[in-house]
């Protein structure tokens, strides 16, 4: 039989001494909750906060229940207000935790307390962008104190340990100092994947290279191709290969087999002697050079365009670059989960203050790296639940390393940004807005109109994308000044888009209320079983001008073979 937890009013004890902290420590920090010299911040907060008094006692009274309920003297009303654990919540589901009372318990508790914690905050009185910030350091320490996340309240944890004689333990600890040294939680057996031999592998090779980029052309895979190329922009934080991972969801090889001719930006992660590197940078050695070296080997007349993520913010600005400079280079352009109004960017946002960057700016604003595992950290924060503590449980707790899977080897395989760039993108888009204002912002020496980008747009958001708000992404069609066509996915950030239709996966919506608010796009829409590539390679076709010979070799005689792809730039590890 497992065992029960030593002493349960412990555990609650911790648990309420340092929600109490948190609450003042937060109080003190958040705008319009601080209270001045002398005054108790956390009696500010409660005092903001509406019936704070009312759900102390309630939970209370909750909690009383729960402990008379172990001697047996629980009423009917009291256990019928006994929470219990979403059906979705992969932390409790066991039978340990419903039919261990001692173990029962503790969940019950700690739930009853997440909500007395999450109640307060939604009936606080201060401004929302405030309360949003409490809310999402909340939920960070809610999550942080599950009781499924330290061994002796974990009944699976310690089942596991008896019946292995404690060689999960040894396992877990083993594991532990393996991340350790990496100076980062392990979510997939990296042993498995390589760059270049089982992830990245369509066929290809470097025909370019500066300081900043890698340009890889693809090698035809069809007799005929569109006239026009297809340059693909990937996000610069992170490595370019979640768009050509295995085979069988590579977007690069998919895009290949339809007939276009592919040519990729491949990022380099920063080094302290790059970190001089500008937004200005990544516009003219980045984009626009990956967009000349495709015009200048393919012959065409312009090309289409492809950007993801910032990746997407990054082309749609170098795009209106040009057309301030008065180049017509582009036929289309494509953006996947992009945001170019930062109106309203989810829980990101509430990350971003003015005094954050301006601490930055002071440090890496005019040189310096900004680390991408710190990037990672914060993006995986967002979703802890599903991205940070499963792991540490599995792994630390119950000595289980975690299974393959290609995608979160990608997500773990971060890059650095340079101080400038990362420095200049937030301030003028996360904190200030600017980007999307005609003329607010000067980009390579130029006012910079989106409004003036008015070649026709694809526009791809996710449904459930925690990075990139699909309802925000949907303000790009009233951005831009071409014709737009919005796709919205299921699933997220990731998933959403690597969707391969050889798996008939999820389902996409389309042909919404034109020109409508969000909400009314949406209930308009339509909606299509499978992957939304297939919608888009016909979309794109009618921009590729007429189908030509594939040409054998890659390259021409200005740009020649450098290396095979996926080149040397996607395997430099960050620090």
């Amino acid at each position: 039989m497992t065992n029960q937890p030593n002493d349960p009013a412990q555990y609650l004890a911790t648990l309420l001494a340092a929600g109490q902290e948190l609450m003042q420590k937060f109080a003190a920090g958040v705008p319009g909750a601080a209270a001045p010299p002398g005054v108790d911040p956390a009696a500010t907060f409660m005092a903001s906060s509406k019936s704070f008094l009312d759900m102390q006692q309630d939970y209370l009274r909750l909690v009383t229940g729960f402990w008379s309920g172990m001697l047996g003297a629980a009423s009917p009303t009291e256990e019928a207000a006994v929470p219990l654990a979403k059906d979705d919540d992969k932390r409790f589901v066991s039978e340990p935790w419903r039919n261990a009372p001692g173990f029962d318990l503790v969940k019950r508790t700690y739930l009853a307390y997440s909500g007395f914690l999450q109640d307060s905050v939604e009936s606080a009185a201060m401004d929302e962008k405030a309360k949003g910030q409490l809310r999402f350091a909340v939920r960070q320490f809610i999550d942080a104190m599950s009781p499924a996340n330290f061994f002796a309240t974990n009944p699976e944890a310690i089942q596991l340990a008896m019946e292995t004689g404690g060689q999960s333990l040894t396992e877990g600890m083993g594991l532990f100092f393996q991340d350790l040294a990496k100076g980062r939680i392990s979510m997939t057996d990296e042993t498995v994947f390589e760059v270049g031999k089982n992830l990245a592998v369509t066929e290809g090779a470097v025909i370019f290279e500066n300081d900043l980029i890698q340009v890889i052309q693809y090698a035809p895979r069809t007799a005929k191709v569109y006239e026009r190329p297809l340059v693909i922009i990937p996000p610069a934080i992170n490595r370019f290969y979640i768009l050509d991972l295995q085979p069988q969801n590579s977007f690069v090889g998919y895009a290949v087999e339809q007939g276009q001719t592919v040519f990729l930006a491949s990022w380099r992660n920063i080094t302290p002697d790059l970190g001089h590197l500008t937004w200005d940078d990544y516009l003219e050695m980045g984009v626009m050079r990956a967009i000349d070296v495709a015009l200048q080997v393919s012959g065409a007349d312009r090309v289409n365009s492809l950007g993801f993520c910032i990746g997407g913010t990054l082309l749609a600005s170098a795009i209106a670059v040009m057309k301030a400079r008065g180049e017509d280079k582009v036929a289309s352009l494509t953006l996947l989960t992009t945001l170019l109004d930062f109106s309203d960017t989810g829980e990101i946002g509430l990350l971003v203050s003015e005094e954050s960057l301006v601490s930055r700016e002071a440090t890496i604003g005019l040189g310096g790296v900004m680390e991408g595992k710190e990037l990672a950290f914060v993006f995986s924060s967002l979703r802890a639940n599903d991205l940070i503590w499963p792991y540490v449980v599995n792994s630390y707790l119950k000595g289980k390393g975690p299974p393959a899977f290609d995608l979160l080897y990608w997500n773990s395989d971060g890059t650095n940004l340079p101080g400038p760039m990362f420095c200049w993108f937030v301030r003028n888009t996360y904190l200030e807005n600017k980007l999307k204002k005609p003329g607010k912002t000067i980009q390579c020496g130029v006012p910079v109109d989106l409004s003036q980008v008015s070649v026709p747009a694809y526009l791809y958001a996710s449904r459930e994308d925690h990075i990139v708000p699909w309802r925000t992404a949907y303000q790009s069609t009233r951005v831009l000044g071409g014709e737009t066509t919005f796709v919205l996915g299921a699933s997220g950030h990731i998933a959403g888009v690597i969707n391969p239709p050889a798996k008939n996966k999820r389902n996409y919506w389309v042909d919404g209320m034109a020109g409508a608010a969000a909400e009314n796009w949406f209930s308009a829409a339509r909606s299509v079983p499978g992957s939304w590539w297939p919608h888009w390679a016909g979309w794109l076709n009618a921009w590729g001008g007429p189908e030509v010979e594939a040409r054998g070799a890659l390259g021409n005689d200005k740009y020649r073979i450098i290396e095979p792809a996926p080149g040397r730039y996607v395997k430099a590890k960050a620090d």
